[in-house]
């Protein structure tokens, strides 16, 4: 016979091991991985943490791929946290990233399919090089892009494959939208080597500092009188963008082909 303070435990099973922990007393559900004890973690989840690893690139990985997570695990952040460079959260069903304040070394951010919307802002990460958040829900690159900006000012590759708000030829986007895309992400990072899948060229930074140059963005957030001034104080799609900017310049709307370049 249990006593009245003990928690009772679903049976495990592959899929529910270590996932949920009935409590029993107060009538409530934990999330069990997050009150997971430091012994119980999966040790492949442990790279090392004793110096005992092989070389001492492996010692700061960390891998959390296919592991069902919403959240990043407080059992996780705390064991993990002071000295993790390299993290791979994808394919899981995160939607905040709130935790990841606390990993003040992370070089390297894996969060492939995960459903991340431009609601998610990532806390300030000044050491992050590296961003991989390929195929989630990102819809809008306004002002999700210069939010990024201000919490990962040093990026060096980032790949945003498979959002709505990238387009390209895989998710059905224009030449235009996919070229408008690509120059206003380059624009909003200097130090910006790699984007998507390919390399940002000295051509592509040229002309996406002329595009975009913020002089130009200030005397058109002034002017009341245009599309333009909406466009950068509200979420929009990259297809709103193309039009708005198009009836700017002048340039006939129904035409991919004329690119402002």
């Amino acid at each position: 016979m249990e006593g009245p303070s003990t928690s009772k435990q679903l049976p495990n099973t592959s899929a529910d091991e270590g996932v949920l922990t009935v409590d029993v007393t107060n009538n409530v559900l934990v999330d069990s991985i997050t009150d997971l004890p430091v012994n119980l973690i999966r040790p492949d989840l442990i790279m090392s943490t004793d110096g005992s690893a092989e070389n001492e690139e492996d010692s700061t990985k960390l891998n959390l791929a296919y592991e069902n997570l919403y959240e990043v695990p407080r059992t996780i952040v705390e064991r993990f946290a002071d000295y993790v460079k390299y993290l791979d959260l994808s394919h899981n069903k995160i939607t905040n990233l709130d935790a990841l304040v606390h990993f003040k070394h992370l070089t390297s951010l894996i969060a492939d399919d995960n459903p991340i919307t431009e609601n998610c802002l990532l806390p300030p990460l000044p050491k992050l090089q590296l961003l991989w958040l390929n195929h989630c829900k990102i819809a809008s690159l306004y002002p999700w892009v210069g939010k990024l900006k201000e919490s990962c000012p040093n990026l060096n590759y980032l790949c945003l494959m498979g959002n709505p708000a990238a387009p390209s030829d895989f998710n059905g986007g224009t030449f235009y939208e996919s070229l408008q895309y690509r120059l206003f992400v380059i624009s909003q990072f200097p130090s910006l080597n790699h984007l998507d899948d390919r390399k940002v060229t000295y051509d592509q930074r040229q002309e996406a500092q002329r595009l975009y140059k913020r002089p130009l963005l200030d005397r058109l957030v002034r002017s009341r009188n245009t599309g333009i001034g909406q466009l950068v104080h509200t979420p929009v799609t990259w297809t709103s963008v193309q039009n708005k900017l198009s009836t700017f310049w002048g340039k006939d709307r129904g035409s991919d082909r004329n690119l402002l370049i």
